[in-house]
C-alpha cells in the first residue's frame, strides 16, 4: 500500500495499449520514470505480451498494464481457500470480520476513501458489480485505487477469497 501511496500523479504511468517488445520496453521505461520502480529481471518478451513487472524499493512486484497496476501478491490479511458449498457463509463472515481492519490499514496510507460500500451497490460499474463483497475506492490524479474483498463462491475457478488492492486508470480522478 505504501508503494502506491508514493505515486503522486498516475497520469504519467498510463500509456497506449500495445503489445510486443517495443511496447513493453516503452511501458517499463515510462513507469520507471514516473515511480522510481525498476523493471524486474530481463527476459524473453513474447510478441503478444502487454504486461511487465516492476519492483518497488520495498521489493514489491507490481504487474503493470497500459491502464492498471496489480501487486503481484495482492491478497493480504485474512483469506479462505478450498471453499465448498458449505463454506460460503463462513468465508463471508471471515471477510466481514476482517474488513474493518483492512480498511483502517488502507486509510493510514491513502487517507479517506471516496467510496466505501457493498460490491452490489448500484453506483459500481457493471463490470465490477457483484464480483466484490466489499469495496473502497480512493481517487488520485489519473487513477482509482481499489481495496476489495472478493465475493465468496463455491463455483469460482479458484475457490479462494481474500483481500486485494489494485490501481486503475481513471479519467474522472
Amino acid at each position: 500500500m505504501a508503494d502506491l501511496a508514493e505515486v503522486a500523479d498516475w497520469n504519467r504511468v498510463w500509456g497506449p495499449p500495445a503489445v510486443g517488445l517495443d511496447a513493453v520496453r516503452a511501458m517499463a521505461e515510462r513507469v520507471s520514470a514516473a515511480t522510481g520502480w525498476r523493471p524486474w529481471a530481463p527476459g524473453e518478451i513474447d510478441p503478444h505480451q502487454y504486461t511487465w513487472g516492476l519492483v518497488t524499493p520495498r521489493q514489491t512486484v507490481m504487474v503493470v498494464l497500459a491502464d492498471a497496476v496489480l501487486p503481484d501478491s495482492p491478497r493480504g490479511g485474512w483469506s479462505a481457500y478450498d471453499i465448498g458449498p458449505d463454506d460460503v457463509v463462513d468465508a463471508a463472515a471471515g471477510l466481514d470480520a476482517h474488513w474493518p481492519g483492512q480498511l483502517e490499514l488502507a486509510r493510514r496510507y491513502w487517507g479517506a476513501p471516496a467510496f466505501v460500500g457493498s460490491g452490489s451497490d448500484a453506483r459500481i460499474p457493471d463490470e465490477w458489480r457483484d464480483r466484490r463483497r466489499h469495496l473502497a475506492v480512493w481517487l488520485r490524479p489519473g487513477a482509482e485505487i481499489h481495496l476489495y474483498a472478493g465475493r465468496p463462491s463455491a463455483d469460482s475457478a479458484t475457490r479462494a477469497v481474500g483481500f486485494g488492492y489494485s490501481v486503475y486508470a481513471s479519467e474522472v480522478a
